[in-house]
């Protein structure tokens, strides 16, 4: 197990929307907890259901109540087994699982965010749902890195990491974010798409790879043509490397833009079956 160093204070979110497929960022983010000797905080809260005729209507207000109390029961119960997981791997782990209004609950997991070192979020390629909208007001707004976990990716592994460069802010900002998982890696690839950007203004790939290897990290780099989908040929990458991770910059146009006109963050998000780390 490699050390990983410098990562002290997890925040795992898992917001509960229904029954659906059990989170994948819990036991990731316990299994890295338990790597990192870290602090693990899990918001497995729930939005209630507000349904303005419930007030007028005694039958649909007791389905909207019985509703909520289902809510509030699974993330209680999301909540106790946590907390038995924690305790089992030596973890030590604070739960919260309130219901809260959407502007509640996302105010409160910013809040906790920002004195997090680290974010580990479900994957959702949605805007529209809660999951789906917090994820991406995390990403862009928290001001801290944040790893999202595709579904059925269930232990932190760091041994082979790709690295998107393309020489932009937030690509060095998520690589210095990356750096305690870099510097356990194995091996660092650091993939370049030529012809994607003009890159004579900043640091290419052959410069980053001196860089981390002066931090003791074992890169090296593989420069792509930028004639196809970057992000299907990223996911294509990870595949053929047998990645455990992407490291790359998020949103670098605004989320709006991304989503209404694509772009390789949305498509990651998308559609990757590699945990992305990602850093604005």
């Amino acid at each position: 197990m490699p050390q990983i160093d410098n990562i002290k204070n997890i925040l795992v979110v898992a917001t509960e929307e229904g029954e659906g497929e059990r989170s994948s960022a819990l036991t990731y983010g316990l299994s890295l907890a338990a790597q990192a000797d870290a602090r693990l905080v899990i918001h497995s809260g729930s939005v209630p259901l507000n349904v303005p005729h419930s007030r007028s209507s005694a039958i649909v207000g007791q389905l909207v109540a019985e509703e909520n109390a289902r809510l509030r029961q699974l993330t209680e119960r999301v909540a106790e087994e946590t907390r038995r997981a924690a305790a089992l791997a030596g973890v030590t782990c604070v739960v919260e699982a309130p219901q809260l209004s959407y502007a509640e609950l996302r105010d409160r997991i910013l809040a906790e965010a920002r004195v997090s070192d680290l974010i580990v979020l479900d994957a959702d390629p949605s805007v529209i749902t809660i999951d789906g909208g917090l994820l991406r007001k995390l990403i862009f707004a928290s001001g801290r890195p944040s790893i999202v976990v595709p579904k059925g990716f269930r232990e932190f592994r760091c041994r082979r990491i790709i690295v998107a460069w393309d020489g932009s802010e937030p690509a060095a900002r998520a690589v210095s974010a990356a750096m305690p998982f870099l510097r356990a890696a194995e091996l660092v690839e650091i993939v370049c798409y030529l012809g994607e950007k003009d890159l004579t203004r900043s640091a290419p790939g052959a410069d980053i790879a001196v860089a981390l290897g002066r931090h003791g990290v074992n890169a090296v780099v593989k420069e792509l043509p930028a004639g196809r989908d970057i992000g299907e040929s990223l996911r294509e990458q990870a595949g053929l490397s047998h990645a455990d991770l992407i490291v790359m910059g998020a949103f670098a146009r605004s989320s709006l833009v991304e989503w209404l006109f694509g772009g390789v963050t949305q498509s990651m998000l998308a559609d990757s079956k590699t945990p992305l780390m990602m850093d604005h």
